[in-house]
């Protein structure tokens, strides 16, 4: 532990932005997972990671050189309506390792839980701690999580559960919210916000350190970056559940997995969280969203930057959206001379096709990638015999294609059932599930004959929605 040095540059920051906190610790904290991939990257060795030493590190108990532990403040939209006064109301930002910053998930109570008790219950943080392994294995942009310990100690939520401690690692824990609470300011909000802005230049966009409008230019790195990860989601049918502006990375990393979801069934129009009534954050409406969630980001940055240079250039998400998402999923089809004017009425029929005779989506394109697809309904029957056409066009051997679309299709993804199964066992004291869903989660295009089963859908879990305290 004594190799492991930390940094605290935000701490650098107008205290407007920050409030400098202590964890409570669980009670008989344990380790039940790390994850040896970030570990490698941070260079904690094995040795360090199964020490007593770094079991109380994830607790808090144990400050590491140089950790002065605070709480983000910012403010964001929820559902589309202002809320002033949100933060980290459960996470602690412990400082930056290699260009990594570290954070407990489940600390407890920070200056912004409102009536919140600071805890994080074992079932929400499998969730976390599963899919980030996943979605950085599928070449997701998104914050990481290093390691999960359960405890003693009890929390309620529709019942009592046992709390957990995540330990997460993102290159930036910045929000489009952060910028909003720097701009409600009433003091002086220009000031403000050009001293975030100048940070996060610093820390994520250094490249426009001597531009002359380096302000808007970041805004327009934000929507790109926020494009190809929407596009990213949608290709592999990732549904955040609640993309309200305190959950948008400036970074455009997926941040804070709540009730969340892996498309099953493909159902364009399905919404994943049990509190979202008015279908605000469905599938298909996740583009839409990003576009409006940067709109906010516009208007919060206007007064230290052009709200039309901005505006306009977001006015470009959608079509910019919809060029890269096809692209991706032309790649996941093998349509490697795809043209987006000649191609892309093919791909919009496989969506149709594919909510009509209610296709599992992840199954559908390992069985293209595997020449193994078996599936029945007029609908797609219909479109294959279109497909296969268009695939006499590819000049590419088709061995070849189907091996490079292995390298994007995964044959696994987390399914409801699986994390239900694996949270069930862990609320028993039994982590040997979870730790085998590690291993598929960071080798999602892997064989794994002998978690075969796990490729299968479960109806009983297909639809399966989540609350935010998920």
């Amino acid at each position: 532990m004594k190799n492991i040095k930390l940094t605290t540059n935000y701490l650098k920051l107008n205290e407007f932005f920050y409030s400098q906190s202590k964890a409570v610790p669980l009670k008989n904290p344990k380790l039940i997972s790390y994850n040896d991939k970030l570990s490698k990257q941070l260079n904690i060795s094995t040795d360090t990671i199964n020490s007593e030493e770094f079991t109380s590190f994830v607790n808090g108990e144990y400050l590491a050189n140089g950790s002065e532990p605070f709480a983000m403040a910012y403010s964001g939209h929820q559902f589309g309506y202002f809320v002033d006064n949100l933060g980290d109301g459960r996470a602690l930002n412990l400082g930056k390792l290699g260009k990594y910053n570290l954070q407990l998930k489940g600390a407890g109570v920070t200056k912004y839980s409102r009536n919140g008790d600071g805890r994080a219950v074992l079932r929400s943080s499998i969730r976390e701690y599963l899919l980030s392994i996943a979605m950085d294995a599928l070449h997701i942009p998104t914050t990481k999580a290093l390691a999960i310990i359960s405890s003693d100690s009890k929390a309620f939520r529709e019942k009592t559960e046992s709390c957990a401690i995540v330990m997460r690692a993102s290159t930036s824990w910045i929000r489009f919210g952060t910028f909003e609470r720097a701009y409600v300011d009433k003091e002086d909000n220009v000031a403000k916000l050009k001293e975030l802005a100048n940070y996060v230049i610093e820390e994520s966009y250094s490249e426009l350190k001597n531009v002359g409008n380096k302000y808007e230019e970041m805004y327009f790195k934000i929507v790109d970056r926020t494009i190809e990860m929407i596009a990213l989601w949608q290709s592999v049918g990732f549904m955040h559940g609640v993309m309200n502006t305190d959950n948008m990375s400036i970074e455009g990393l997926t941040i804070d997995y709540g009730p969340y979801a892996m498309m099953e069934e493909f159902d364009k129009g399905f919404t994943c969280n049990l509190s979202d009534y008015e279908n605000r954050y469905s599938f298909d409406n996740q583009p839409f969203i990003a576009q409006w969630n940067l709109s906010v980001l516009a208007k919060v940055l206007s007064p230290i930057a052009s709200e039309d240079l901005m505006n306009s250039y977001n006015d470009m998400f959608i079509g910019k959206f919809k060029k890269k998402y096809f692209s991706i999923m032309a790649s996941k089809l093998g349509l490697y001379t795809y043209n987006f004017n000649k191609d892309g009425n093919l791909i919009a029929k496989l969506f149709n096709a594919l909510q009509e005779d209610s296709i599992d989506y992840t199954s559908f394109f390992y069985g293209l990638s595997s020449d193994t697809l078996d599936v029945e309904g007029s609908s797609i029957n219909t479109w294959l015999e279109e497909y296969y056409k268009r695939l006499e066009q590819e000049t590419t051997e088709k061995a070849s294609r189907l091996d490079s679309m292995k390298k994007i299709n995964p044959k696994y993804i987390l399914r409801n059932y699986m994390i239900q199964d694996a949270i069930d066992k862990a609320e028993d004291g039994d982590f040997s599930l979870l730790n085998e869903f590690v291993k598929i989660a960071h080798n999602p295009f892997s064989e794994h004959k002998k978690f075969e089963k796990y490729t299968k859908a479960n109806e009983t879990y297909e639809t399966m929605k989540c609350s935010c305290s998920s």
